[in-house]
């Protein structure tokens, strides 16, 4: 059975030199007040697995993270949304790694499942065959990723049961293969509801793989922070 805690209390399972999962994309699907806790707490020397940089111009969602140079290396698919990382990135403040958006996910898929590798042959002839190993399989080239695991994955859900039972709406984003990959997993939702509200039929994320259970913003909130966000930084 999960464990439900403050973010406060969640946030103390991440220390200095963690490997982080954080869930979602430029914006969506990201478990806001979390990376809140996680920039307040301070811990530093980061590695952060997320599918993207944060939202647009920086400084926002997982960007707080930048800001506060608590990220010493960035696994992901792309950086270019986030000039404060570029800046980081180009200055070998933050060491990169970076693969392409569905190899990502296929590296996070088989972290989750116990694969030894995946083997594509997406990125040849281009600067990710540095991040890999190239191979020969009948002839034919491809790159050889090592799998994606954390210590804590951060994930965000609409809602939960007392099980860990987890329920997405709109998009599901990375969160659900993240749940799988990590040794500890964090969810940030909406509601906490009782067993059995959520149907079977609705469960995104087995509680088999949830630790904690945090209370996130509600929806009205979020669109507040959203707002505010694209007021203040004038991009949608």
């Amino acid at each position: 059975m999960a464990v439900q805690i403050t973010t406060a209390e969640a946030v103390k399972k991440i220390v200095d030199q963690s490997s982080v999962m954080i869930g979602g994309f430029l914006g969506a699907a990201v478990p806001l007040k979390m990376i809140d806790e996680i920039a307040a707490a301070g811990v530093k020397d980061l590695t952060v697995i997320s599918i993207g940089a944060g939202y647009r111009g920086g400084g926002v969602d997982v960007g707080k993270l930048v800001v506060n140079h608590q990220i010493i290396k960035y696994v992901t698919s792309h950086v270019g949304t986030d000039p404060n990382l570029i800046k980081q990135i180009v200055g070998e403040e933050v060491e990169l790694e970076l693969s392409p958006m569905g190899t990502f996910v296929e590296r996070v898929r088989a972290g989750g499942a116990g694969l030894g590798a995946v083997v594509t042959p997406v990125g040849m002839g281009t600067e990710v065959e540095a991040m890999a190993q190239k191979i020969t399989v009948d002839g034919k080239p491809y790159l050889l990723f090592k799998p994606i695991r954390a210590d804590v994955a951060v994930i965000k859900a609409y809602r939960a049961d007392p099980l860990g039972n987890l329920q997405y709406q709109g998009m599901s984003n990375t969160n659900p293969i993240m749940a799988t990959a990590a040794d500890i997993v964090i969810a940030e939702v909406d509601e906490i509801v009782e067993i059995g509200e959520i149907a079977c039929e609705q469960i995104g994320t087995p509680g088999i793989f949830v630790d904690y259970i945090v209370k996130g913003h509600s929806y009205e909130a979020r669109k507040v922070i959203y707002e505010e966000m694209w007021i203040a930084t004038n991009k949608l």
